[in-house]
């Protein structure tokens, strides 16, 4: 590990999943003081034009504003500066370095209804919590 752990979340489009667990992640560096010492990456490998209406409202209920994100491509090189990279289930990630991959299966939340999308929503924090609680052990036994 560097002096950095990088953690990413990547779907196809950026759109919707990996942007709810960018999210969840920024909170968990800030309530956990990990300020400095953790990275995050989010990128898709066909990035949408804009984060996708219902996850902007959905994240809203939580005082989240996605509204002015803006997905965007990631690099295999990018994601292979990881120490973990969170894909949402869409993807057929083959990474050549020491990357840890967790494949989280979720459901795609575009075009769905609200109780649906909250319901990945609140799948993807407890599992951005889990990653974090990993992340913070070994970045204070580094």
């Amino acid at each position: 590990m560097t002096d950095t752990f990088r953690v990413a979340f990547v779907c196809v489009q950026n759109a919707g999943r990996s942007q709810m667990s960018t999210a969840f992640a920024e909170r968990e560096v800030a309530e956990r003081s990990l300020d400095g010492r953790v990275e995050i990456v989010t990128g898709g490998t066909d990035p949408a034009d804009h984060v996708h209406p219902e996850v902007v409202e959905i994240m809203r209920e939580l005082d989240i504003d996605l509204s002015d994100r803006t997905p965007r491509e990631v690099s295999t090189a990018e994601l292979e500066a990881c120490d973990i990279v969170a894909t949402m289930g869409c993807s057929t990630l083959s990474l050549d370095a020491d990357v840890e991959v967790r494949d989280w299966a979720l459901s795609d939340p575009d075009g769905r209804d609200t109780a649906a999308v909250r319901e990945i929503r609140d799948d993807i924090r407890e599992r951005v919590a889990t990653v974090f609680d990993d992340i913070e052990a070994r970045v204070e036994a580094a």
